[in-house]
């Protein structure tokens, strides 16, 4: 891939769904040369062509190249994540004293919006163009009692790039009645575009994290990262830190836990995360509006899917999923997730790619 004049949007056939609705897939293209591949299925990103420091491009999502295997997606790849993202407790939250039991698809915890989510329907695409810029406008409506989650939600999910290779997800929801609302995008990254993220470096600008129980739900203590291996406050080598002696990472196998964001008042968005993969050159830099994100080190993918580049590894892929803290809604002193209505829900993240 070679830098371009303008920036483009194309659209092509990506497969039919069982009822017959075919799904296209939306390649967005920058000045750079950069690559976005979208799907109207999930708004899935199926792919990432981001250029490392010699020039040479590589695609540094995981995804399939067929819609077949996104109809079982139980790793959520690429896709938006909603009404909530991560879990709630046994499904239940109550809310203006009433009761509520959501489905259970992570026994025996709710994750991920259900075993629909958005992640598995349909989505209305809009692509545009402007000077600058290239993107999609997704929207759709979630009816009441979707999931088991109370009101109408109208969605509408933002993909833009720039021509400075960072590409913006802003999401936007109105409710009638009173819901949680949590939502953020499952992309797992390689920037190597291959093996395992054991050799990349992470940063992530969180002085707290969420210790989690054995069904990973938080146990409501904002744990300080000091003397842990979960202070990356500094550019810390995945490999070198995933596996130390430490309860937390025993439980989650890994890192698969919400970190506290420290954010500077006033700013729109903060700098959350780095990841750096060294060979390539590669820098990924995530900004987001949102209190938490998690860190998940793909320590459930254990090789029996097959995506673009072949069997999908063990811990081989990382995601950052930028949201509100997971049992939010069963949590007081956590930052709220509940939309009312008249309330807008408005949150912005970007993930920028570059290069060194």
């Amino acid at each position: 891939m070679t830098p371009v004049d303008s920036v483009s949007v194309t659209q092509a056939p990506f497969g039919i769904l069982p009822d017959g609705q075919h799904v296209s897939a939306f390649t967005l293209t920058n000045r750079q040369g950069m690559q976005v591949k979208v799907l109207d299925f999930g708004t899935i990103i199926s792919a990432i062509h981001v250029p490392d420091r010699d020039g040479n491009f590589a695609d540094v999502v995981l995804g399939f190249e067929r819609i077949e295997p996104y109809l079982a997606n139980s790793a959520f790849l690429g896709a938006v994540i909603g009404r909530f993202g991560n879990r709630i407790a046994e499904g239940r939250f109550s809310l203006d004293g009433k009761d509520y039991q959501l489905a259970v698809n992570n026994a025996p915890n709710h994750l991920h919006g259900g075993n629909q989510g958005f992640h598995q329907v349909m989505w209305q695409a809009e692509p545009f163009t402007r000077d600058d810029t290239v993107g999609i406008t997704f929207t759709r409506s979630s009816p009441h009692g979707e999931d088991g989650y109370p009101g109408k939600l109208d969605v509408t999910v933002v993909y833009e790039l720039d021509n400075d290779n960072a590409l913006s997800l802003r999401y936007h929801a109105v409710t009638d009645q009173a819901t949680p609302v949590n939502l953020t995008n499952h992309s797992y990254f390689n920037l190597a575009g291959q093996g395992t993220i054991l050799g990349h470096e992470v940063t992530i600008n969180a002085d707290r994290y969420l210790p989690v129980d054995a069904g990973s739900i938080p146990t409501g203590e904002l744990a300080h990262v000091s003397g842990t291996p979960f202070d990356l406050r500094q550019s810390t080598v995945i490999g070198d830190s995933i596996d130390l002696p430490h309860e937390q990472i025993r439980i989650g196998r890994g890192y698969d836990h919400n970190f506290v964001l420290n954010q500077k008042p006033g700013k729109l968005l903060n700098l959350a995360a780095s990841v750096r993969e060294p060979v390539s050159g590669r820098l990924m830099q995530v900004y987001t509006q949102e209190p938490g994100i998690q860190f998940y080190s793909g320590n459930f993918l254990d090789g029996s899917q097959h995506g673009k580049q072949g069997p999908i590894r063990y811990r081989g892929a990382l995601c950052l999923e930028t949201q509100h803290f997971p049992d939010a809604p069963n949590q007081s002193h956590f930052p709220s997730t509940i939309l009312r209505p008249g309330q807008v829900y408005r949150t912005q993240t970007v993930y920028r790619f570059s290069a060194e």
